[in-house]
């Protein structure tokens, strides 16, 4: 054997050996990944966390297996501790998470275990804004009629976590515009189904579900809820004669510290519904899942079967997210008292 030959074979040894474990391009292959949606299954955060699944795999080196376990409760803080803080940074465990629980961390709640601007993000298929509805055989047919109100309507909450119960409350302190919200339902179809009973009247739901997914399709056709505000900055086409949170506050003449708050309450829509991994990953294992995740969301199938369903597509990074998350935790003491306040703390 040449010199040469020897040479090249001992830089080959060596350049194999000098690569860490979690850079081998096969690591992915024959092993599954396991997703934790915090939530219920059935409701548009879980399809969407399904829809994405299904294809995940094909665009990850080694083709791994996607599997999808839910893990309801406390508004998906219980999914997020257990990504945060059980699962290994290997990778092979990714959290669907809820988009406002970052709240529960600023005011300080016992039960958050995890810091929301250490998290690897992903990313998200689409910013979520929301509109906050009510039965139709209610006697509240605006948020005026809501300023007003003798008995405030009940609305229904997953936990203190949620922006089901985030949004209401902050309707309340900043338009004056009442309602009770009933927490601890575990999940959408549980609010559903207390909606369409007459336990609830009122709710919060993201404007794709609200005309992407049942019951609300038929609901809204059939005039049994009416949406009474939508929390973009400028109104979304499907919602033309609903007004937004922030004409409402220049109507009412909002207060400079009121227009602060709604805009780190509403930061939960950009994050809309994020994917996430465990910190302390390595750096090359969170971009080897990274750019899976941003050619998933361009994969034709995926957008296809989404435009049937009537879901949009608008992705926003995990690098985006990652700075975003660090930007609303780091709140001045002011702003975390009234958030405090707010939120019955």
């Amino acid at each position: 054997m040449s010199k040469k030959i020897i040479v090249c074979a001992l830089g080959a040894m060596l350049l194999a050996l000098s690569i860490p474990a979690h850079a081998q391009p096969d690591f992915f292959k024959g092993k599954s990944i396991r997703v934790v949606r915090g939530g219920q299954p059935g409701d548009l955060y879980d399809l969407w966390t399904r829809h994405i699944a299904a294809y995940l795999g094909k665009h990850i080196p080694g083709n791994p297996g996607i599997t999808v376990q839910n893990m309801p409760g406390a508004g998906s803080v219980i999914a997020a501790n257990y990504v945060y803080n059980v699962a290994k940074p290997d990778g092979l465990t990714l959290g669907s998470l809820n988009s406002g629980i970052y709240m529960d961390q600023l005011i300080g709640r016992k039960e958050v275990q995890f810091d929301w601007g250490k998290f690897n993000w992903l990313g998200t298929p689409e910013p979520t804004e929301l509109v906050f509805i009510i039965r139709g055989d209610s006697p509240y047919k605006t948020i005026d009629d809501l300023r007003k109100a003798g008995e405030p309507p009940k609305c229904g909450s997953t936990g203190t976590a949620s922006i089901t119960y985030h949004i209401p409350k902050l309707i309340e302190d900043v338009l004056g515009a009442k309602s009770s919200v009933i927490a601890g339902y575990q999940g959408a179809a549980d609010i559903d189904v207390a909606l369409e009973r007459g336990e609830l009247q009122c709710r919060l739901i993201t404007i794709a579900a609200f005309f992407g997914r049942e019951p609300h399709i038929t609901w809204f056709k059939k005039g049994f809820t009416r949406p009474l505000l939508q929390t973009g900055r400028k109104r979304d086409a499907l919602l033309p004669d609903t007004p937004t949170f922030y004409e409402l506050m220049d109507r009412y003449k909002s207060r400079d510290a009121d227009r602060r708050l709604v805009t780190l309450i509403t930061a939960s829509n950009e994050f809309g519904r994020p994917w996430t991994a465990p910190p302390n990953m390595p750096a090359d294992r969170l971009k080897t899942l990274r750019d899976g995740w941003n050619n998933t969301l361009k994969d034709p199938e995926l957008l296809a079967e989404a435009k049937k369903r009537g879901w949009p597509v608008e992705p926003i990074g995990g690098e985006e997210l990652a700075a975003l998350a660090k930007e609303v935790i780091a709140q001045p003491p002011d702003v975390v008292q009234r958030l405090k306040k707010l939120l019955g703390e």
